[in-house]
């Protein structure tokens, strides 16, 4: 009886290990033909979101040039709203040479935002050529080499030099030779967007509140023409001054002799030639509603716009790019491990970066480059081979 268990123990172990060799020899023949070095949980999840990244991808694709016929029409829009709106109301509130000088300088803003753009918009980034004189590394889409600080764009469907990231208001994406057009027309934008909130802060406050806590009031100045009676008196219209309820409070003793009426939400408003007779001018509404678009789109485009230009001004300070940024952190957290500090090779201080990336290296070359629309070539090279900056290691003496 104690043989026969012991048999039966000794049967149940060789099943276990028949079967744990049996599933030992799957596991190697699975690991030979699906092994890869580079397999990590990253790849895995990459590997899962593709189908999210395509589908992102193709619409990306074919919006982006709706996109760009967007920003065109709202920056005609603003333009428009302005010369018909805005500039009159500067005329008539300001001096001559103020507005003469707001003309100049909105005219300035308009050129660089409307240059900076289509070259942006048109120029290629660049992509690597045929002959590179130094890889770094495989192109995991392309199958090809990549010199430093190139990456794939997959909407492009093209390895990018300098690649920053892919934008959809440009239908471009923002690498070497594009990238300084890009950054200049955020900033340019954004001042025209304060330019124009700034100067239509008052108009807008006061068709804003208009129907409500502050109307506004016109002053007619007339003058007026004697018939045969009194009865009979006529009087044309001058000039129209516009105010608000609080400075006609103020004024109103020093125009006894100055007829005002009252404008609904707009200083559209006139009077005929008969006395008493007050007609709506027929563009009153359109001119109500432009000026609330004009302030609130400019409004809120230089929050979102001032947010993205900062970022993208901190990159250029510290000599990265969108993608460099992440590459960095990730490598800064991996050498911090092992007791060593991460300095960006591409980095070579503030104003040495700034330099670079716009291009001047003078007073005179600055107001050329960048104060002035300049099309001038990137001045670090072809985006393939790139210099790097030289740290040195501190020594200490034992």
């Amino acid at each position: 009886m104690p043989r026969i268990r012991w048999r039966a123990r000794r049967i149940a172990s060789q099943i276990k290990h028949c079967v744990s060799m049996w599933v030992s020899y799957y596991k190697l023949v699975y690991s030979t033909f699906c092994y890869n070095s580079f397999m990590s949980w990253n790849l895995v999840v990459d590997t899962l979101t593709e189908p999210m990244f395509w589908l992102v991808d193709r619409v990306a694709k074919y919006l982006g040039p709706i996109m760009v016929v967007l920003v065109v029409m709202l920056i005609t829009s603003v333009v428009v709203i302005f010369y018909t709106c805005l500039l009159p109301h500067l005329y008539n509130n300001r001096s001559l040479l103020t507005t003469v000088t707001m003309v100049i300088a909105g005219h300035w803003l308009l050129v660089n935002i409307v240059f900076h753009y289509f070259m942006a918009a048109f120029t290629d980034p660049g992509m690597p050529l045929q002959e590179i004189p130094e890889v770094v590394s495989i192109c995991k889409k392309c199958i090809a080499p990549k010199p430093p600080r190139t990456h794939h764009c997959s909407i492009c469907d093209r390895c990018i030099l300098k690649m920053d990231h892919h934008c959809p208001w440009l239908n471009n994406c923002v690498g070497h030779f594009n990238h300084r057009y890009f950054f200049l027309f955020l900033f340019y934008l954004w001042m025209g967007t304060i330019y124009v909130s700034t100067n239509g802060y008052q108009l807008f406050k006061e068709h804003f509140y208009g129907m409500k806590n502050s109307p506004t009031y016109v002053f007619a100045t007339t003058q007026f023409f004697y018939g045969y009676a009194p009865a009979t008196k006529h009087r044309r219209l001058q000039h129209l001054v516009s105010v608000t309820y609080e400075d006609y409070c103020k004024l109103k003793p020093e125009f006894d002799c100055v007829d005002m009426c009252w404008v609904n939400g707009t200083y559209g408003r006139y009077e005929s030639e008969t006395i008493g007779q007050v007609y709506d001018h027929p563009e009153g509404s359109w001119y109500h509603h432009a000026v609330l678009y004009e302030f609130l789109i400019c409004a809120a485009v230089a929050f979102a716009l001032g947010a993205l230009m900062l970022w993208h001004a901190r990159l250029v300070t510290r000599g990265e790019t969108s993608i460099e940024i992440h590459i960095n952190k990730k490598e800064r957290k991996r050498l911090k491990k092992r007791g060593l500090v991460f300095k960006n090779p591409y980095s070579f201080g503030v104003y040495r970066n700034w330099q670079i990336f716009l291009g001047f290296n003078s007073k005179r070359s600055f107001i050329s480059h960048v104060i002035f629309p300049s099309a001038h070539r990137p001045v670090d090279g072809n985006g393939l081979k790139w210099k790097m900056s030289t740290y040195h290691q501190p020594s200490h003496n034992i």
